[in-house]
């Protein structure tokens, strides 16, 4: 079961939006609704699912319908039809008050505007859902203050909002939204009017408060590099409708038509694509029992001059040369006694455009490593053919 599904959800605006439904079923586009009738399609038969503990961001331009389908996932408007199931709820067929309460229990939201009350402190701001909840005065203070922590606004406890910045305001309505303790956060273009560099720092924050938390997220934007750092998996909206629903690298590598091709044409893929996806297992590997013999010949079978070392347990302990081999050979040395620790090391998530740099000065490939095991390596011909889109990638990959 997932945590959210949206079945054929769809927002008709207008005075018969039962007659635009039944147009729209007939074949008739948006635009002709709306010059027919004055009626607007706010969402057309969206579907998508959010698993448990998921990432997943809505993008589109001004007018595709992102604001309009968050709304309608926690009812704040009415859908003309469809289904949003929340923990396999129906809840466009709740009652009210079967409403509100999956509200308080399970959907917090974060809206662009921080909302947050003038003459009230950080304290008490956040702790005002838990207050009209009836939560206990000290139970709630404790919880609130635990979430003000947990966004990194310690200290700022007694403050109010206007001694703040629009990034730690955005904070305390970050904080408010986790007090509540739902398992789901609803974001509606929550960094949007901050500065660039804010804006940054509260994604961060943002992506390192979820990998802590659990928390399932829908995040809407209308800012594709910021859907393409934050979202586990992204859908693209375009005149109300989902054209396309994927994770960065595979909307990146196979969009699914011209305009979500025209629209990342011109992304930085070295801040999308990470390690993983351009490494490559090594070669070859001496076990860490093998001598210096039988290290020189699989570099001289496979051409290379340095291969990577691991124990038995393949953690990594160092590349041993063509040269330091040979020495060890003839001066009757172990493996271990000849062996180079100046190579470069990473992490499977890191982004391609943190090691380019490194990939240009290092004289070895680059070892990814989890638990000090050695899982791939990246050389300089992986990264450049990994920035380049379809047949460019593989001309690339031939000819350096």
């Amino acid at each position: 079961m997932y945590k959210i599904e949206v079945k054929n959800l769809t927002k008709i605006f207008g005075a018969n939006p039962k007659d635009g439904l039944k147009r729209l079923q007939e074949g008739e586009t948006k635009q002709e609704i709306l010059e027919e009738t004055g009626m607007t399609v706010g969402v057309n038969k969206a579907s998508f699912h959010v698993e448990q503990g998921e990432f997943f961001v809505i993008m589109g331009l001004s007018g595709s319908g992102k604001s309009t389908i968050i709304r309608l996932v926690n009812r704040l408007i009415e859908p003309t039809a469809g289904e949003v199931l929340i923990d396999g709820e129906n809840i466009t067929k709740m009652s009210k008050a079967d409403l509100l309460s999956t509200r308080r229990r399970k959907l917090g939201m974060v809206f662009q505007k921080f909302a947050l009350f003038p003459h009230r402190t950080v304290h008490a701001n956040v702790e005002y859902g838990l207050e009209i909840q009836g939560m206990p005065k000290e139970e709630r203070q404790e919880k609130a203050l635990k979430s003000i922590h947990d966004v990194g606004l310690k200290g700022y406890e007694d403050s109010y909002p206007d001694q703040l910045s629009g990034g730690m305001q955005q904070r305390v309505g970050l904080a408010r939204a986790l007090a509540n303790d739902t398992d789901i956060l609803l974001m509606d273009e929550a960094f949007s009017a901050l500065d660039p560099l804010i804006r940054k720092e509260m994604q961060d924050e943002l992506l390192n408060l979820q990998s802590k938390l659990g928390k399932t997220i829908i995040f809407i934007t209308h800012d594709l590099d910021e859907a393409l750092k934050l979202g586990d998996r992204i859908a693209i909206m375009k005149n109300g409708s989902i054209v396309q629903i994927g994770s960065a690298e595979e909307i990146l590598e196979n969009p699914a038509n011209e305009y979500v091709s025209n629209f990342v044409e011109d992304v930085d893929r070295s801040k999308v694509l990470v390690a993983s996806n351009v490494m490559k297992k090594p070669d070859v590997i001496t076990a860490w029992k093998d001598g210096p013999r039988v290290a020189v010949r699989k570099m001289e079978e496979a051409g290379l001059s340095s291969i990577f070392v691991i124990d038995k347990e393949k953690k990594l302990k160092g590349i041993l040369t063509i040269d330091a081999a040979i020495t060890a050979y003839k001066e009757n040395k172990w493996v271990e006694d000849v062996l180079n620790q100046d190579y470069h090391t990473t992490e499977l998530d890191t982004p391609l455009h943190e090691l380019i740099g490194v990939a240009a000065e290092s004289k070895y490939p680059i070892a990814v490593v989890e638990d000090e095991k050695l899982l791939g390596i990246i050389v300089r011909v992986s990264i450049l053919s990994g920035l380049v889109l379809g047949k460019e990638r593989n001309e690339v990959g031939e000819t350096i």
